[in-house]
């Protein structure tokens, strides 16, 4: 019996062809870059804020950081002030 087709099965059998990853693993790629495309700006800058804190930058390198790296997302949103990035971190 065939399993079920996905709506990505062309790109995970592309990835397939064309790269050394297993059938499971390019279908995890394809699932991995997808979940990153579907990250809304306030899970980015939640996200990143955790991640730079625990390199231990401070909130104003932070905040500076990801106002920087918002525009140059997938699809950019609006463009954030630090006070708006603080407010989606801390409520």
């Amino acid at each position: 019996m065939l399993g079920r087709r996905t709506p990505h099965d062309d790109l995970v059998d592309h990835l397939v062809r064309s790269t050394p990853l297993a059938r499971g693993e390019a279908a995890r790629v394809v699932l991995d870059v997808l979940a990153y495309f579907d990250e809304t700006a306030e899970e980015f800058v939640r996200r990143r804020h955790r991640e730079l804190q625990s390199r231990g930058l401070t909130n104003t390198a932070i905040f500076q950081r990801i106002a920087d790296e918002l525009p140059h997302r997938a699809v950019a949103p609006p463009e954030l002030s630090q006070r708006q990035l603080r407010r989606i971190v801390y409520g």
